[in-house]
């Protein structure tokens, strides 16, 4: 039997006009490997299923070319065998050196340095810094937190920029509890990491007794691999570091998808482990109050052909402007400090939206529980030709 095609490979159309098809690649980064399939072959990928043979497989490949004797079968299974997208022992060996390497590693490497904002230490403070010139605003009374995008600072700089003008000197020796979005991490789940990040201007510390207090927590996945390729945080990281210097305190959570709670009508709170994690973290709030501070690296809709969406779309054109106003509904909700209400919006038609920071956005709701916020800026992007998501900087206050 031919192995299984891996189900979380990210594919996407070939960017390359003179090459159609379909690109994939591996963004867990088992595999340095990308691939374009040409058309023709797409229809052979469903023959990697686990239930078909070589044989089978190349017997479609005669009727394709009407040849007796292609050397298209071997060509095909060796790529998809060597990039390491099937299920087999090779994958397994990849996956597992993978792990131990972010396990035995003393620091969580920049995954996004060089890609998502320069590696070079001069150059990342000079974008940086045009990212936040601009009047300040005036300082907000009870300022206890955060939200700004994630998306690749160049596509979503302004609502960065609307998010951190907000911070103030006071704020530098604060606890920053950063909540991200796990986009590959286990639903219901919390990733950590003790491992200080590690990025062109220096590296992190991390609040080891915060983090052991929750590393307690059965819906808690300790060194997270998530960590080593998740950009959520590591782009909150970069901006928090040039704000206040390199040596930054943080609590970095991941928090993954509460998508059972959507697709059941449920509330994220409904499994255990996750209203245990809430509590926990919820007196770890209340307590340490005066010396915390909260940011979300969170993005909103996602909308397009890029997204499984039958359409192509364009920001602030069309089906995005009535996104904008289902948008905006939610982030009222947000700013009212009203989770529950927060939720009924998301589940509303499974989450259509496809907001991926819904769980950081409820997390914190939920553990604290008096905060109101405000929006400063909300933006829409075409991430392609045909796909948009959107985003915005908002700060917190306490009621």
């Amino acid at each position: 039997m031919l192995p299984r095609i891996r189900p979380d490979l990210h594919i996407t159309p070939s960017p390359d006009p003179e090459r159609p098809g379909i690109l994939m690649q591996d963004h867990y980064r088992y595999s340095d490997a990308w691939l374009i399939i040409p058309n023709d072959l797409v229809p052979a990928l469903r023959y990697f299923d686990g239930a078909h043979t070589a044989f089978d497989l190349h017997t479609m490949m005669q009727q394709l070319t009407g040849a007796t004797d292609t050397p298209l079968t071997r060509q095909l299974i060796e790529a998809l065998e060597t990039s390491g997208f099937l299920e087999n022992t090779r994958f397994a060996r990849l996956r597992e050196a993978r792990h131990r390497a972010f396990a035995e590693s003393a620091q969580r490497i920049a995954a996004h340095a060089g890609t998502g904002y320069p590696d070079n230490v001069d150059a990342l403070r000079d974008v940086i810094q045009r990212y936040l010139n601009g009047p300040l605003p005036s300082p907000q009374r009870g300022l206890l937190g955060i939200a700004a995008p994630h998306v690749s600072p160049p596509g979503g700089w302004q609502s960065y920029a609307a998010a951190y003008r907000m911070l103030t000197p006071e704020l530098r020796d604060r606890t920053f509890v950063v909540l991200g979005t796990s986009h590959y991490g286990q639903p219901n789940c919390f990733g950590l990491t003790r491992k200080p990040f590690l990025t062109p201007l220096g590296a992190t510390r991390t609040d080891m007794a915060l983090l052991d207090e929750l590393a307690t927590q059965p819906a808690v996945v300790m060194e997270d691999y998530c960590h080593a390729i998740e950009h959520s945080i590591e782009f909150q990281v970069v901006f928090l570091q040039h704000i206040y210097g390199p040596g930054i305190t943080i609590l970095p959570v991941l928090c993954g998808s509460f998508g059972p709670s959507i697709f059941h009508q449920g509330r994220p709170e409904d499994d255990d482990h996750v209203r245990r994690f809430f509590g926990t973290l919820g007196e770890i709030a209340a307590r340490d109050a005066d010396r915390l501070f909260w940011v979300m690296g969170v993005d909103m809709a996602h909308v397009g052909r890029r997204y499984g969406d039958a359409f192509a779309a364009h920001a602030d054109q069309e089906q995005m402007l009535t996104v904008r106003d289902r948008d905006y509904d939610r982030i009222a909700s947000l700013n009212a400090g009203a989770p529950h209400d927060f939720w009924e919006k998301v589940k509303e038609r499974r989450d259509d939206l496809k907001w991926c920071g819904s769980s950081p956005f409820y997390t914190f709701l939920q553990v604290v529980p008096g905060a109101r916020g405000t929006l400063h800026r909300y933006e829409q992007w075409n991430i392609d030709d045909e796909s948009v998501v959107s985003f915005a900087g908002m700060s917190f206050t306490s009621a």
